[in-house]
């Protein structure tokens, strides 16, 4: 009779081991939590060029675009609703991008004149969906202000002078869960500047003026969330 019930209490084990193990195969891994404030370094690849109305087709020797490293920090906060998670954001940016020449002629103007990309703000909104328990698609969207600064000489004085530019943005990208509270980024943005006005230079502040200046922006980003 032992040795009976020492059998049945074996199987029963090994029968609830088994349940236990299947449980664990069969149930899918639970979603991370997006929720909550973040900050992130951000890191990536930046180039402004003329837009349709500002290109120079009577120059084949100007580029109209320049290049360069951006970098900088963003802040925001999300707000996970299960499958959709919804987030404000804002970054501050810099940008090493700036105009050249090259063999005399060559001249990366884009529109602007001989500039460097100063630094760039941006506050805007995201929506995203959850493609995975740990990866996050999402869109975006927003104001961006961007500071080019002018720099001219006739060889003898220089005139320096700051170009005060606003538009929108429009991006996506991919975030991912490293931990509960670490993520990555990767994210593709454009911005259009259509007014500016220079300031804070050797002339008076002028008044706002058209432009037509687009920007891509490929980037990355690690951060935390608290």
């Amino acid at each position: 009779m032992r040795e009976m019930i020492g059998v049945t209490m074996k199987k029963i084990v090994a029968i609830l081991a088994a349940g236990t193990a299947f449980g664990a195969v069969a149930m899918p891994a639970a979603a991370e939590d997006f929720s909550g404030p973040r900050v992130e370094a951000i890191v990536g690849y930046d180039v402004s060029q003329a837009g349709s109305d500002a290109d120079n087709d009577l120059n084949d020797m100007d580029d109209q675009d320049i290049d360069g490293l951006l970098y900088g920090v963003g802040i925001g906060y999300d707000y996970d609703m299960g499958n959709v998670v919804l987030g404000i954001e804002g970054e501050y940016t810099d940008s090493t991008a700036k105009t050249e020449y090259s063999d005399g002629m060559d001249y990366e103007g884009f529109g602007l004149g001989r500039v460097d990309t100063g630094r760039d703000l941006y506050i805007g909104a995201r929506v995203g969906a959850k493609v995975a328990p740990d990866l996050l698609a999402y869109v975006k969207g927003g104001y961006t202000n961007a500071k080019f600064n002018v720099l001219a000489s006739d060889g003898e004085s220089e005139l320096k002078q700051d170009i005060n530019a606003d538009g929108w943005r429009a991006g996506a990208g991919l975030e991912y869960a490293l931990s509960d509270n670490t993520f990555t980024k990767i994210e593709y943005r454009y911005s259009n500047y259509s007014e500016a006005e220079f300031e804070n230079g050797d002339l008076p502040d002028s008044d706002r003026f058209d432009i037509d200046t687009d920007r891509h922006q490929v980037v990355a980003s690690v951060g935390m969330r608290f």
